[in-house]
């Protein structure tokens, strides 16, 4: 029933998934009709005369290129033919230890060192299409002498067109550009996060003021979503803060001077992007806040409007119960008038009792936006 509306249980979670996304907090493989994504090759060649791009339509492609003895960046999209990775990665003498942290997946954000290779885990982060709901995909980078592996979870185009553009129009042909690259890609993901953040705080702060405003159950549902997803993004970061000073301290030999330059500039980026997140989670508490705040001073409003309606019609009742007891001797009880005297004593009684409640402002309507609201001054003038 549910694979008929194009969703079913993503494996491992409890609760539905999109089967086009897979939620930043992980559950498990990510879930789609055709399985996992289709797998393409392709590679940059740092040659003798340039940066060249090479699409791969078969492992054996590949052979010739690694014979040239050149720096290579072996581009892997997709995880649906693990055996036509793994035979990439043999004709590239990749260790077997980094064949599981570069496929395995889902996996945590980590930067971890293996004898001479440098692997890096992380999510490229986005919007499930129209919601705010925030999902991944993997991306695993490896970085040896003269060889950088990327291996995206799940095809977008082709990976990572700016900076392969560049490289094929500007690059040199040295080795040491594969760790400023390795350094590039990783900038790149962090700044797909930017642009997320500040929806988020959009979002916030409409929700403040829809919170001030117009106080419902929506609301703060809403600001509840905005703060799990702000939770996903910090447990993506969280990781960085730590690993990429480690690195720093190890001073890895594959990492240049200008890398480990960049990866220290990187260390402030995630800084600020955590602090970002710490921030917009107070922000969400302010956006309760508020809420609480008005819902109080709604039930205020209504507990005022019963208090005058209680004051009101607290001396009408005295009157009515005076006259309804019935003792045969209780003046005017015979009176032809008393009848209609009683109703003007209490009409005149409940309207003194307004007024004097009117001059002291408890008609006002402190719930009310600003632009619908007056003072008792501006009343009394008119």
């Amino acid at each position: 029933m549910l694979e008929s509306h194009g969703i079913r249980l993503t494996p491992g979670a409890r609760e539905t998934r999109r089967l086009e996304a897979r939620p930043g907090d992980l559950p498990a493989a990510l879930a789609r009709y055709d399985g996992p994504a289709p797998t393409e090759l392709s590679v940059i060649v740092f040659g003798e005369w340039g940066v060249q791009s090479h699409r791969l339509r078969s492992v054996a492609d590949l052979e010739p290129l690694a014979a040239l003895g050149r720096p290579l960046w072996l581009r892997i999209q997709g995880l649906a033919e693990i055996g036509r990775i793994t035979e990439a990665l043999r004709v590239l003498d990749v260790p077997m230890a980094f064949h599981s942290p570069l496929l395995e997946q889902p996996q945590r954000t980590r930067v971890d060192s293996f004898g001479d290779g440098l692997v890096v885990v992380l999510h490229r982060m986005s919007f499930a299409p129209g919601s705010l709901t925030v999902v991944s995909e993997q991306l695993g980078l490896l970085l040896l002498d003269h060889l950088l592996v990327s291996v995206e979870e799940v095809p977008s185009g082709e990976p990572f067109p700016a900076l392969s553009d560049w490289l094929v129009g500007h690059g040199s042909s040295g080795a040491a550009d594969l760790d400023d690259v390795l350094h590039y890609v990783i900038d790149e993901l962090l700044d797909g996060i930017a642009p997320l953040l500040e929806q988020f705080a959009l979002r916030l702060d409409d929700l403040e003021e829809r919170a001030l405003r117009e106080p419902t159950p929506a609301v703060i549902n809403r600001a509840y979503e905005v703060r799990a997803n702000l939770r996903v993004i910090r447990r993506q970061i969280w990781p960085l803060r730590t690993e990429i000073q480690s690195m720093l301290r190890q001073n890895h030999r594959v990492l240049g001077e200008q890398a480990l330059q960049g990866f220290t500039d990187m260390s402030q980026h995630v800084e600020m992007l955590f602090g970002s997140c710490e921030l917009m989670r107070y922000h969400c508490d302010a956006v309760t806040d508020a809420y609480m705040a008005s819902t109080g001073n709604r039930m205020n409003q209504v507990m005022k409007t019963l208090a005058i309606i209680t004051s009101i019609f607290a001396p009408l009742t005295l009157i009515a119960g005076i006259y309804g007891m019935n003792f045969q001797n209780m003046p005017d009880l015979n009176w032809k008038y008393g009848y209609y005297v009683s109703l003007l004593a209490m009409a005149f009684v409940a309207g003194l009792q307004a007024y004097v409640l009117w001059r002291r402002g408890w008609f006002e309507n402190w719930t009310a936006s600003r632009s619908t609201r007056r003072s008792p001054q501006a009343g009394r003038r008119r």
